[in-house]
């Protein structure tokens, strides 16, 4: 009995895919379709902020990045809202990261199976509280609880170099250090959970060849673990950072709503998100203009930082394959 080959049938070998079902077919057109809406909707998306923000961008000019924004007299220099910006997301990041890659390699290192499945859920009902819960509770308990910290905390470093001016008086509540921690309970579970998922595709024969070798846990865990899910965990410490500077709600609520630039993280302050949402329903012409245009940088720093982490994650996949 003879084989028919495609060659025989009179196709090329390499037709075979013509004959794909039309299932997958039509699955190909419909993903296809899918990534293409979301770009559609991202690059409109752009287009109709950055229109809507013309006239700012036309009227300030450079001075969009100046330190000077009176609506009253019509100067809206942004500075101070992309100061407060990058200040309460560092904050956070410095108080998340930490904590989130510990408990990631608690989880997936440490603790047995049975007993990390109960901490992974509460992990992921503390991602989807809503961020106007953490604002109230924020604004309502912890502002009010943490406001004598911050008093005895700059009474204690007033005059000292370098914390002085970080930890010293003025102290409020609402407070460029208050949205840093509210944002940092915020971006903890998400960098958790993504972190967690890295460590946990590490091969076990990696770990196992440690332990074969002598190595401790520790040992193990910063020879094999942390290297193979390095790019991974930066990754998803740029993705929570993203998430850190876009938060509107909480941070508004927290934050003191003051438009100023200082080195006192214990004094109130001012954000691209929470100057929207506060000042957009009142906004009218060149005011109304300026806003969008804060949505519009804040959109590019957004998408920048993202970009940033799907480098990162891609670099170091490759490096792996390559080793």
């Amino acid at each position: 009995m003879s084989i028919v080959t495609p060659e025989r049938q009179g196709r090329p070998a390499g037709s075979l895919t013509e004959r794909r079902p039309l299932g997958d077919r039509g699955f190909q057109v419909l993903t296809l379709g899918a990534g293409l809406l979301v770009l559609v909707i991202l690059v409109l998306i752009a287009v109709s902020t950055s229109q809507q923000a013309s006239s700012w961008f036309s009227t300030e000019g450079t001075k969009i990045f100046s330190n000077d924004w009176n609506p009253a007299a019509q100067k809206f220099g942004a500075l101070a809202f992309i100061y407060g910006t990058a200040i309460t997301a560092i904050i956070a990041l410095i108080l998340a990261v930490p904590v989130s890659v510990g408990v990631a390699l608690l989880l997936t290192q440490v603790v047995p199976y049975r007993w990390a499945r109960p901490i992974v859920y509460v992990i992921d009902l503390l991602a989807v509280v809503p961020s106007v819960v953490w604002g109230l509770w924020g604004i309502l308990v912890f502002a009010p609880w943490i406001q004598h910290i911050y008093s005895s905390i700059g009474s204690g470093v007033s005059g000292v170099p370098v914390l002085g001016p970080l930890f010293g008086p003025p102290a409020s509540g609402a407070s460029f250090f208050t949205a840093g921690i509210i944002l940092a309970f915020m971006v903890t579970p998400i960098v958790t959970s993504l972190s967690r998922e890295v460590v946990a595709t590490v091969p076990a024969i990696d770990k196992e060849g440690a332990y074969a070798l002598g190595a401790t846990r520790l040992e193990m865990i910063r020879g094999v673990v942390l290297p193979h899910s390095q790019g991974g965990i930066v990754g998803a410490v740029l993705l929570g950072l993203g998430r850190a500077m876009g938060e509107t709600i909480a941070a508004a609520l927290v934050i003191g709503s003051s438009a100023t630039i200082t080195s006192h993280l214990f004094a109130p302050g001012y954000n691209m998100p929470s100057v929207i949402a506060n000042e957009f329903g009142e906004a009218t012409g060149v005011f109304r203009s300026a806003l969008f245009g804060l949505g519009v940088l804040l959109f590019v720093f957004t998408i920048i930082i993202n970009v940033i982490a799907r480098a990162v994650v891609q670099r170091s996949a490759r490096r792996g394959r390559g080793a």
